[in-house]
């Protein structure tokens, strides 16, 4: 590490001619960005992907002003260098985290990227004597500032309100399948089914630290196999669900959670404290699932909560019943 820094240059330290390579590089890099997003985006958000497209376009356009003016002062090679090469200069996410964006993070990316290449040009216009230089950067300054203005009209003629609510409506309804449904399925599992052997131990053995260990031997077990059995049970590609690993995750992390949620007061000594506390987390764990339920299943808050705060208090009372007798 410590020698990949110091052998990267300051921007101060470049050459005019090192400057237009940087920005040549720069402009290949958005431009294979902006493609990626769209055609990330083309079969559900088509609209979008084109906006997109019209970024890069405009990318290569800039490529090829910028070649066409080393060409003019300094001839056909063109130096290798990027934006890792130089010191403190901005960088852009890696394609494999780029992979991971949604929809209005990708529009964010973008307005972010167009605002650093703005401030990149700026700085370059200030450091070259040469006219025609000078003016080719601080044009592109101006229309790399101007992209915002440039994306609105790519809008306005691409995606319309219609398309955008359909659009949005589309990626919400991708984040409830992808993390919000699995995830709600393991909250209420961890939450509900751990209630039983947690508080049947913790009224058999009235032992604070046993009743832990069961709580958290419960809740992990439950989180491995749900996480597991989220992944594998459904690839997502016929069900358009989203990756199995995101789903699996967001289902095994939840139910652990809502199990660990009323076995960790059990860490207290004192057992009737250790009992109250963690019968206050259950009311809230259950709310909050009512609370999830409605918010993003579109179920009425009031039959959520009869149905979780009912099914859970069944379950409390089984574990309670087993264990004191």
């Amino acid at each position: 590490m410590l020698s990949a820094i110091s052998s990267r240059r300051r921007f101060a330290d470049l050459s005019e001619q090192e400057v237009l390579a940087l920005a040549i590089s720069s402009e290949e890099d958005d431009a294979r960005i902006y493609r990626i997003y769209a055609e990330r985006l083309r079969a559900e958000y088509p609209a979008s992907a084109a906006i997109f497209d019209g970024m890069a376009e405009e990318e290569d356009d800039h490529r090829r002003r910028l070649i066409d003016l080393h060409q003019a002062r300094f001839g056909q090679v063109i130096p290798l260098i990027r934006r890792e090469h130089v010191a403190g200069f901005y960088a852009r996410k890696p394609v494999w985290l780029n992979e991971t964006l949604g929809l209005d993070a990708m529009r964010a990316e973008a307005r972010a990227m167009e605002t650093q290449a703005a401030a990149f040009y700026t700085r370059a216009a200030g450091r070259t004597s040469d006219a025609a230089t000078r003016k080719l950067l601080g044009d592109l300054a101006a229309a790399e500032s101007g992209h915002a203005e440039h994306a609105g009209e790519l809008t306005a003629t691409h995606l319309t309100a219609g398309e955008k609510a359909s659009e949005d409506a589309g990626a919400r309804r991708q984040f409830v399948l992808t993390w919000v449904q699995p995830g709600l399925a393991g909250l209420m599992d961890g939450s509900v089914s751990t209630l039983a052997p947690i508080f049947a131990t913790a009224f058999a053995t009235q032992n604070t630290w046993t009743t832990f260990l069961v709580g958290a031997a419960a809740s992990v077990g439950a989180g491995i196999s749900m996480g597991f059995t989220e992944a594998a049970h459904d690839d997502g590609v016929l069900s358009g669900r989203g990756s199995p690993w995101k789903r699996g995750l967001a289902s095994g992390l939840m139910t652990t959670l809502g199990g660990l949620g009323h076995a960790l007061p059990y860490l207290i000594p004192e057992f009737w404290t250790a009992t109250t506390i963690a019968m206050i987390v259950v009311f809230v764990e259950l709310w909050a699932i009512a609370w999830i339920q409605n918010r993003y299943m579109e179920t009425p808050f009031l039959r959520a909560a009869l149905q979780v705060v009912l099914g859970g208090a069944l379950v409390f009372a089984a574990g309670a019943l087993i264990g004191g007798g």
